[in-house]
């Protein structure tokens, strides 16, 4: 019998091929690693309700990491706890009213699984919300009661680098900031510290699980501090060269079934 591990997935770009489905051969892979009695879990930058039909395709039962370690819970047991780190409700505001300055495309405001948009925008409910609509929109300053989880930030193409400068100028102690992979021009703004590596070293502690038994797949910036924590970072084809660099090893891209290829070798699944 193997050593039970734990195997982290990351979403999008990862395990989720481009058209946002899982395949086949990275189900039945996964589906053989826990008959083996491996734990596999999801950590993502998504929200729970994006992330929610995926736990639920591969029949998971383990915490699930949401908003890149800004919330931490397990959809299934109480007993793990919820883990919710939202930033200030003050330093989220002047957050805003810089991007306001920008004439940013749009700002999307999270608390857990409630969203708030500053413009109306189907694309963007469509998109990233499953067709959720959101609580309100309109202006934020005026809306926003609570300590957010994440602030999504559209800006014009040409205003990305000086955004993210500013942003990094005035507000570095407190939040952090990741940009999505094209074709969204996104940033993602969390509070600092914060970051899948923490969430994923709470689920370990919960599961004693040791770090050199713990596997995890990523492809992008926010994949970074969890790739370097497992005890074996495995980057896939796709992923973003600054992450090839400190990964362990790399797989095949999301697109071939790169997570099954690795599992199956690895854990002799044929």
């Amino acid at each position: 019998m193997q050593k039970q591990h734990l195997i982290v997935l990351d979403l999008d770009g990862t395990l989720l091929r481009n058209e946002k489905t899982i395949s086949n051969r990275s189900k039945l892979a996964l589906a053989k690693a826990r008959e083996q009695g491996h734990l596999i879990m999801i950590a993502t930058g998504r929200p729970y309700r994006a992330s929610k039909m995926y736990y639920e395709e591969l029949g998971l039962t383990t915490p699930i990491v949401n908003f890149n370690g800004a919330f931490v819970h397990h959809p299934l047991h109480k007993d793990f706890g919820t883990f919710h780190s939202p930033m200030d409700l003050r330093t989220a505001k002047t957050i805003i009213e810089t991007c306001e300055a920008f004439r940013v495309q749009n700002i999307m405001v999270e608390i857990i699984d409630d969203f708030y948009l500053r413009y109306h925008d189907e694309v963007i409910i469509n998109t990233f919300n499953m067709g959720q609509s959101p609580v309100d929109y309109g202006n934020l300053h005026l809306i926003l009661d609570e300590n957010p989880t994440s602030i999504l930030v559209h800006p014009h193409d040409h205003h990305l680098h000086d955004l993210r400068q500013l942003l990094k100028e005035s507000h570095a102690e407190v939040v952090d900031q990741r940009v999505w992979a094209a074709p969204w021009n996104m940033i993602e703004i969390v509070r600092s510290g914060l970051n899948k590596a923490v969430g994923i070293q709470k689920v370990a502690n919960y599961y004693s699980i040791p770090k050199e038994r713990i596997i995890a797949f990523g492809d992008e910036d926010n994949d970074l501090e969890m790739i370097e924590y497992a005890g074996l970072g495995v980057a896939m084809g796709n992923a973003i060269p600054e992450l090839k660099n400190i990964a362990n090893t790399t797989t095949k891209s999301n697109e071939e079934d790169g997570i099954a290829i690795f599992l199956e070798d690895i854990f002799n699944l044929k």
